[in-house]
This record gives C-alpha cells, structure tokens and sequence, in this order.
C-alpha cells in the first residue's frame, strides 16, 4: 500500500493519510485486520516528517478506523468496514466524495461554466485517472452518462 502525498496541496499531509485511509477503508480496498504500513517505512518512502504519519494514525486511532496491536503495528479495525450492508457502504463512500463534489461545483460557477461543461471536464479527468489506475489486463470503462443535469 501506498498513500498518494502530495507536498505542495493547501491540505496538511497528516490529512491527506486520514483522508486516503477512510476512502479505501469505504472502498473496501483495505479490509479488516489489513496491515498498514509502518510510520517509519511512510516517512521513509515520502520523505516526511514520521510524527505527521505518526499524528495521522493516531487520529485514525481514535476514531475507531485503525486498532494498534503491539508488534505489529496498525490494523484496519474490525468495525471498520462491514460488507453486509452495501447500502450503508455507498452512503459512506458518497459522503466522503461529496466535499470534493462541492468545491468542484462552486469552482464551476465561479468560472462560468455550464454544467455540461463541468460534466464533460469531470469525465474526462475521470476516464484518464480510470486508465492509469487500472491494471494492464483489465481495461477502464469510460463512466457511464450522468442520470440528470446539475443545477
């Protein structure tokens, strides 16, 4: 596993790891009892400072996401992640998008742009990040139309 840090975001890089966490954890990509990676090996790897990844798991932590287990390091917790509602799931997940969803569509009205416009941007950034996310035996769709027009 590795966290996509990017320094030079306005958003602190603690938040960026809670951030990232959350999402996968909604995602279903890590699952209970997962390892993470260790505090050490994080910093190492960004070349950060540890207690920021260190203050990240710890607020993780405390919000119920990781458990520490001594000697092994930080775990997806057993309540983090419970398969048998979906529903429930794909709320989570569209709370965790809805604030990207919302600055995305302030910025669009800022800048005078249509909503086909703003959708045809964000499939289009969506189709790119699709095909260099996706493994190479396994091509990206290209999203499906939106069901309605945003006003």
């Amino acid at each position: 596993m590795n966290f996509d840090i990017v320094p030079t975001s306005p958003t602190p890089i603690y938040r960026q790891i809670v951030e990232q966490v959350h999402r996968l954890v909604a995602s279903g990509q890590l699952v209970p009892g997962a390892d993470l990676p260790s505090v050490r090996a994080v910093a190492l790897t960004h070349a950060i400072n540890p207690m920021t990844v260190s203050k990240a798991y710890s607020l993780l932590e405390a919000q119920g996401v990781l458990e520490r287990r001594r000697g092994l390091g930080m775990l997806v917790a057993a309540t983090a992640h419970n398969p048998a509602r979906p529903a429930a799931r794909q709320r989570e997940r569209m709370a965790l998008l809805e604030p990207a969803l919302q600055a995305a569509a302030h910025q669009t009205a800022q800048l005078g742009l249509s909503a086909a416009e703003a959708l045809a941007g964000f499939q289009r950034a969506l189709a790119q990040h699709l095909d260099t996310a996706a493994p190479p035996d396994s091509p990206a769709q290209p999203p499906p139309p939106p069901s309605r027009a945003i006003r």
